[in-house]
């Protein structure tokens, strides 16, 4: 195999979060869960928040459309205002978010039919 040669590098579990979270349709939630699900990280809903804490922003992985399984923003300080930020780019697309964070996840959650075909909105 030449030394270049990069197509059998393996995707970075950052990278993988972020290739299916590109995914997500306009208007459409996914929880961290759901994404740790899709990637076959069961159980590393809280590594897939940091993957996406890492992005470098601006970005165009629509990051703002991953919320916790209560439905919720996650909000806290140490988010350094992310957390606003997600809160007004969901009101922007359409998504209810009250003061709390609180949003109607099951109405607006995102059930790809397949990762790498289309997914239904």
């Amino acid at each position: 195999m030449p030394k270049g040669d990069q197509s059998l590098v393996q995707p970075t579990f950052d990278q993988r979060v972020w290739s299916v979270v590109e995914q997500i349709p306009h208007g459409r939630l996914a929880t961290y869960g759901q994404i740790a699900d899709l990637i076959g990280a069961w159980g590393c809903a809280r590594q897939v928040g940091w993957a996406l804490r890492r992005l470098q922003l601006p970005t165009d992985v629509p990051w703002h459309r991953v919320v916790n399984a209560k439905g919720q923003i996650s909000m806290s300080p140490s988010r350094e205002g992310s957390d606003w930020m997600q809160r007004h780019l969901l009101i922007r697309e359409g998504i209810p978010v009250d003061q709390e964070g609180r949003l109607p996840l099951k109405r607006f959650l995102w059930r790809p039919v397949a990762i790498s075909g289309a997914s239904s909105q």
